[in-house]
């Protein structure tokens, strides 16, 4: 049996329950400004970026508040933000006077590239859910980039991209900005031709890193969060059902070396490809949409950064493709860390490395007041790995108040007759100010489980309390148990069978008069980690740390912290660095430092010194960033580090190297070259992607991957020698997309 009973587990549910009975009664919505009625365009808008039409200057700009350097100061430069409607779109434009505009900080032309540039950015709840939104954001040059925010700021995804336009220009006055929203990219709920969003507009002085908002924010709230947007009203509009319709087709070469049995040498397999398929987009009612997909192909996605395990858990790599992207966060269901019950990359990946999607559907929005999500998706067979189904649904609905919910999730994976299944429920409820409660019970069952577990190993508990707030107190606690037979196979799970508690305060006090440190915030952290078959603690950690913000948006920290680590099985991170099984205690300190953003030069600096299990640790990270010009980017990352266990091993000094150049000659044409070196592999790897843009939803896209062997001394000392190219693909992509 586990360390927890199924009697407690059952009283911990219980827990939950109760405790969000009786937390109902101080569930109050926040006292807010009546909506604000948004008005009507009352004539013809060109989106050039001059905001010159008369039917801009009928409109009421909307009153701003400094929210960066300090709250309720007096901005330094003066700005006029309006936002208005007609049948079809949701416009806004900005008037953002400079009394510099050679100080005007435009760094970057590439798309979703937001890189420290002054900016002009819109945020809409559409549902006013006071949880979700979807952010658009311009600079001067006209550069967009757009993000969906979830779970009330606290995540983002900026890997979405949707259907809008954004033109801007910059005069001696400063710069001037024009933004147009298709009713069909918010998915807005309409009642009688009515719709009430949640909105918030900000603007950027990136060299000053002051901003302003509406509506009036507090720090203690990120100004993202969906939460504190403003209540507006559009009248007699209605949300269209467009159907997109984007096919593709691509061709390239793939080619390996492969080693034969009893060859004396490798050779070069080569395959060519010709593929074809098509994406589908339907919005079934004006807040549910469907998306179909066949032949599903990820070919312009961006290589995954490289990372060094210095444990022995596995590490975390965040899903980039788009089919993924949309209303992702209605899939969300975190177990603790980045532990969690779905993550799309179990689908049509193997160890990093794509199997075919044949494909698969996706529905995800709202039924009344009923945030749904299904997911069903079908691989072939491929690299050894079967023909498998992957299939996901999520259910939350609002309680007591906007910012709570109870909800479910069933994820289902299948494969030549073998099965997983995972099933769930959670709720967050906010009880009182910005304190909440949360809990979320799970459990799997698959056909591989020949142990019969009982339902407490085959199951997952988390509760946790935590308050949300950047001003004064701010703290979480969390307790996990995780059985040793709880296993869902569509999603992440670095660990299994432990019980965890992991606890921080902190406290951010605004030093509003000080010329140069805008706050800072001390706190604590601890966790402890045990094992439930025999009660040890397996890992646990205390760290305490001085967080601070400068005024010019630069920020770090001082971190001292002490570990404990029982390790059952000998665990090797590196070449002459292996962990021998034992018990350890070790201490480290962490340095930190970022730049403003906004500088053309820049580096972020880490660094952490300290003994490590039975030996010791120096780590450097340098990630420098130069934006040479607005059309050209230079960046990358150097992580060191350089471990000594004395006399027992002989250490190894550790090396990962990445290396970006970011192109873009206009809103159209643009390079990415990626290429990283990993001492643990021993492989140079390249990534390159050129992109030509014709029209939002119409792309080419020429993609060229490598892989070097920069070892190519065999393993055998008598077996052939490795070839240079480990691994090479080009292909060349097409897609466009149609609306209809």
């Amino acid at each position: 049996m586990s360390f927890i009973s199924q009697k407690r587990i059952a009283r911990a549910a219980a827990l939950v329950i109760t405790t969000f009975g009786i937390a109902a009664p101080l569930c109050a919505q926040s006292a807010q400004e009546p909506p604000l009625q948004l008005q009507r365009l009352t004539g013809p808008i060109t989106i050039d970026g001059i905001p010159d039409e008369p039917a801009w200057q009928d409109i009421t700009p909307l009153p701003l508040t400094m929210y960066t350097p300090v709250f309720r100061g007096a901005p330094t430069q003066r700005s006029e933000i309006r936002v208005a409607y007609d049948d079809q779109y949701l416009y806004a434009a900005g008037w953002f006077y400079d009394t510099d505009p050679s100080g005007i900080r435009v760094n970057s032309l590439y798309r979703d590239r937001w890189n420290g540039d002054d900016a002009f950015a819109i945020y809409i709840d559409a549902f006013n859910d006071n949880q979700n939104a979807k952010w658009f954001g311009t600079t001067p040059a006209g550069m967009r980039f757009d993000v969906l925010v979830s779970n009330d700021g606290q995540t983002q995804n900026d890997s979405w991209d949707t259907f809008w336009d954004a033109k801007s220009r910059i005069t001696t006055e400063g710069w001037f900005s024009e933004i147009r929203i298709p009713f069909s990219s918010l998915g807005f709920q309409a009642r009688a031709g009515k719709a009430v969003m949640g909105l918030t507009v900000t603007r950027f002085v990136s060299r000053l890193n002051e901003r302003v908002t509406f509506p009036e924010i507090d720090p203690k709230f990120q100004f993202r969060q969906a939460s504190v947007a403003r209540d507006v009203v559009l009248t007699n509009v209605h949300s269209s059902k467009p159907l997109y319709v984007t096919p593709y087709a691509l061709t390239g070469m793939d080619q390996r070396p492969i080693l034969a049995l009893g060859a004396p040498e490798f050779h070069t397999e080569r395959r060519m490809s010709r593929e074809a398929g098509v994406d589908l987009r339907y919005a079934l009612t004006s807040e549910l949409t469907v998306d179909v997909t066949t032949n599903t192909d990820f070919a312009q996605v961006e290589a995954d950064d490289e990372q060094i395990n210095l444990d022995r858990f596995d590490l975390f790599f965040p899903e980039k493709r788009r089919f993924f992207q949309e209303h992702s966060d209605i899939f969300d269901f975190a177990l603790g860390g980045s532990s969690r019950l779905f993550h799309s990359r179990q689908v049509g990946l193997v160890n990093g490395v794509s199997v075919p999607v044949l494909g698969g559907a996706r529905v995800v929005g709202r039924v009344g007041r009923w945030d749904v999500g299904l997911l069903n998706m079908q691989t072939n067979s491929d690299l050894g790995a079967p023909s498998e189904n992957f299939g996901v649904f999520r259910l939350k609905h609002p309680v007591f108040n906007a910012n709570s919910y109870v909800g479910g999730m069933v994820t289902s994976r299948l494969s030549n007759g073998r099965y997983n299944v995972a099933y769930a429920t959670d709720a967050s409820v906010r009880v009182i100010g910005h304190d909440y409660i949360a809990g979320q019970v799970a459990q799997t069952t698959d056909d591989a489980d020949t142990t019969h577990a009982d339902i407490t190993d085959r199951s997952q508990v988390h509760l946790s309390w935590f308050r949300r707030s950047n001003r004064g107190l701010n703290y979480a606690t969390n307790l996990t148990h995780i059985g040793s037979a709880f296993r869902p196979e569509l999603g992440f799970l670095p660990r299994a069978d432990f019980t965890s508690i992991t606890s921080y305060v902190q406290y951010y006090k605004y030093t509003d008069t000080n010329p140069t440190l805008a706050r800072y915030y001390p706190g604590i952290y601890a966790e402890a980690y045990y094992r439930n078959r025999d009660h040890v603690m397996e890992t646990g950690k205390i760290a305490t740390w001085v967080e601070f913000e400068t005024k010019k948006g630069g920020d770090g920290w001082f971190e001292p912290q002490l570990f404990h680590e029982d390790v059952l099985e000998a665990f090797t991170i590196a070449s002459g660095a292996d962990v021998p099984r034992g018990t350890y205690t070790f201490a480290n300190l962490w340095l930190h430092w970022a730049p403003p953003s906004g500088k053309k030069l820049r580096t972020e600096m880490d660094l952490q010194t300290g003994t490590y299990f039975d030996g010791t640790r120096t780590q450097l990270i340098l990630s420098p960033t130069w934006n040479v010009s607005p059309h050209l980017e230079l960046g990358g990352d150097y992580i060191g580090n350089r471990l000594r266990f004395g006399s027992r091993a002989p250490g190894a000094d550790i090396h990962l190297a990445r290396a970006r150049v970011r192109i873009a000659l206009n809103a159209r044409a643009s390079g990415n070259a990626f290429v990283q070196y990993n001492s643990t592999t021993d492989r140079l790897n390249m990534n390159l992607r050129l992109r030509y843009n014709f029209a939002e939803g119409t792309d080419l896209w020429l993609v060229y991957d490598e892989g070097l062997a920069t070892d190519r001394l065999s393993s055998d000392p008598i077996g052939p020698r490795l070839p240079l190219s480990a691994s090479r693909s080009l292909i060349l992509k097409y897609s466009r997309t149609f609306q209809m």
